[in-house]
């Protein structure tokens, strides 16, 4: 199965936040499979999944705090999300303590692997999303090694490509080095001379990228991510699914 593509709804954020049944229309409109929340606008669940329905849209993720995931949140947060169709609970980053130093890495990869046992049963799955620190080097290690080699590989690792590079790395080397866990990745240019790039634009090394995820990642989704603009953000967003087309990875 080739991946599907779906949108970070965090890219057309202001549309949703004024009017959000419009917005999962134009998404829809677009050609995108799928959406990843960042948030829900005060609409509840069933609320949510009728949109979605109406509309064609697969939910192919969440960004959400840790702290949903913890404790007497968790119940409440599976319910929400089962009702939603989202199984993957994705950390979009985390407090400075969590990521302190390799201790607090460490740490904090066994968090993960505790949450993701307590997700089985349900059959939702959690990850973490990468800014640029991650790839920064801390006591001559990189944290985002530390992170997944120290978590188990049911903890997905959803690699932003343009936050890699802004941080110094290429995310294909790590989609080869941690295999089957790259199940959503984001895809997101870097340019170091144009802020506004969008796919195709940049220095992202594409092809080596889709490569690694379709032979050796188990990528699910190809979720596009968008949070600089030359254009209106859903434009920018239109730009970057036409990219993502030119480059074959538009399938019926």
């Amino acid at each position: 199965m080739k991946p599907k593509v779906g949108v970070q709804l965090y890219s057309v954020r202001d549309d949703c936040k004024r009017d959000l049944p419009w917005t999962l229309a134009e998404v829809a409109k677009i050609g995108y499979q799928g959406v990843e929340f960042a948030g829900y606008y005060d609409y509840d669940a069933k609320t949510l999944r009728r949109m979605l329905d109406e509309n064609g849209l697969e939910c192919c993720g969440t960004h959400i705090g840790i702290d949903h995931l913890l404790g007497d949140n968790l119940m409440r947060t599976l319910e929400f999300h089962q009702i939603l169709g989202c199984k993957y609970l994705i950390v979009p980053g985390l407090p400075e303590e969590r990521r302190a130093s390799l201790t607090a890495w460490r740490e904090t990869a066994q968090l993960f692997n505790e949450i993701a046992e307590r997700l089985k049963p349900y059959g939702f799955r959690t990850g973490y999303h990468n800014h640029w620190v991650e790839f920064q080097p801390m006591e001559g290690e990189i944290p985002w090694d530390v992170f997944f080699s120290n978590t188990s590989p049911e903890v997905i690792m959803q690699i932003d490509t343009g936050n890699a590079l802004h941080g110094g790395a290429h995310a294909e080397p790590f989609v080869r080095k941690y295999p089957g866990r790259a199940i959503t990745v984001h895809c997101k240019e870097f340019s170091s001379t144009n802020p506004n790039a969008v796919i195709g634009e940049g220095e992202v090394h594409w092809q080596e990228f889709f490569e690694a995820c379709e032979t050796v990642g188990g990528t699910e989704w190809y979720i596009v991510e968008q949070e600089t603009y030359a254009h209106s953000p859903l434009e920018t967003i239109r730009l970057c699914f036409e990219a993502m087309r030119r480059m074959g990875k538009v399938h019926p």
